[in-house]
């Protein structure tokens, strides 16, 4: 079964998963997963953090020589920023008054938190509720990636929308990937990310913060990936699980699923014809039906609230006084919806890996993309 555990605080030394479960054979591929990590910090919104944070993952154990070996995957990604935390976040030293965080934000872990677990430092809650936890998250899902390639699927994210600002993007556009990579924020949509840039300026003059939508598209997924036996098996109840686990993401999307709720259902379900194997004629399912992929692209789509540290405040309490306060601010961003693309398509890797393994079952790499070549030569003669 694939699974990781992770570890770390925002400014703690460093940010620690375990990742078991990964077929022995895999080429892991440093460099790939390494400009995941720089695309997280990267996008146009992001905050001061990101000029001291030069993430790059270390190996510790489970791959020897560039391969993964079928122990479990110990990764690290140290904090550059801990040098100037190191006595505010000493784990074995004295409880000092530096930096306490007595005013929590609204629309952040802050207050219940620190009320669930009867702390008297709100900074005990930040810093592991904090999306910095997604910096190693996306190395976990880069192996995850580097496996499914194994298997011929290939993934791509992008921002679909900044605030008020929604793109038009055609996925079958082979220019898809370069003109992403090509825009600050992470949008193919040229004029639209002109607009977006806008929207995130005004954003960051009023001392405020703005959200949007990314897309994950998973190309050439096999059918019949997940489930309809048991509630917890169904693909896109475990996708939709995964990106709202993501920091500030409220909603999860699979195909047009918003769309769909207000059409009538001949107008929804995708019709079934059979040429070389059996094919959707359209795809507003999102590749999914019956919590299984069906053969077709797998569309995801994460919604992402603006993030509730704000420059010019919001109104809170003193948790020591119970007096009215503006909540507190710590260096942040204005816009993190470029970056979430990238911690989205990690979270997809990880599940549709997962789910992967579940049906082929297989300890090593070459076992794997032989039933997974079998698999898919069986379903274009049925």
């Amino acid at each position: 079964m694939l699974r990781f555990l992770d570890a770390g605080e925002s400014h703690g030394q460093a940010l620690i998963a375990i990742l078991e479960g990964i077929p022995a054979g895999l080429k892991i591929d440093l460099d790939f997963i390494n400009s995941q990590l720089l695309l997280r910090q990267s996008g146009y919104g992001r905050g001061g953090r990101q000029k001291i944070e030069r993430d790059r993952v270390e190996i510790l154990s489970g791959v020897r020589f560039s391969e993964t070996i079928g122990s479990p995957i110990a990764m690290m990604i140290k904090n550059r920023d801990h040098e100037n935390w190191k006595d505010i976040m000493n784990p074995l030293g004295e409880r000092n008054e530096l930096r306490k965080v007595i005013r929590p934000r609204p629309g952040h872990a802050d207050l219940t938190g620190y009320l669930k677990y009867d702390r008297d430092d709100i900074r005990d809650v930040l810093e592991r509720s904090s999306a910095r936890e997604t910096a190693i998250r996306t190395a976990v899902g880069g192996v995850c990636e580097l496996l499914l390639r194994e298997v011929g699927v290939r993934l791509f994210s992008y921002v679909v929308s900044i605030g008020k600002v929604r793109s038009d993007i055609d996925v079958g556009d082979r220019e898809l990937e370069k003109n992403t990579l090509n825009s600050p924020v992470f949008c193919p949509d040229k004029k639209a990310a002109g607009l977006m840039i806008a929207e995130i300026e005004q954003a960051k003059r009023d001392g405020d913060s703005v959200g949007g939508v990314v897309e994950v598209l998973a190309r050439d997924v096999v059918a019949g990936i997940g489930s309809y036996s048991q509630w917890d098996r169904k693909l896109d109840a475990r996708l939709a699980f995964g990106l709202m686990s993501i920091q500030a993401v409220k909603a999860v999307e699979i195909g047009d699923g918003f769309k769909n709720t207000y059409r009538f259902g001949s107008e929804v379900h995708d019709e079934i014809v059979y040429e070389n194997g059996y094919k959707r004629k359209s795809n507003r399912a999102g590749g999914i039906e019956g919590g299984m992929s069906n053969g077709e692209d797998i569309v995801v789509r994460a919604y992402m609230k603006p993030i509730p540290t704000l420059k010019k405040g919001l109104g809170s309490v003193n948790v020591e006084t119970h007096e009215a306060e503006r909540s507190a601010f710590e260096r942040s961003d204005v816009c993190a919806v470029p970056a979430l693309s990238v911690v989205a398509r990690a979270v997809v890797a990880f599940e549709l890996a997962r789910a992967y393994l579940e049906k082929f079952g297989s300890d090593t790499v070459r076992e794997l993309t032989e039933r997974v070549s079998v698999y898919r030569e069986y379903l274009s003669k049925k």
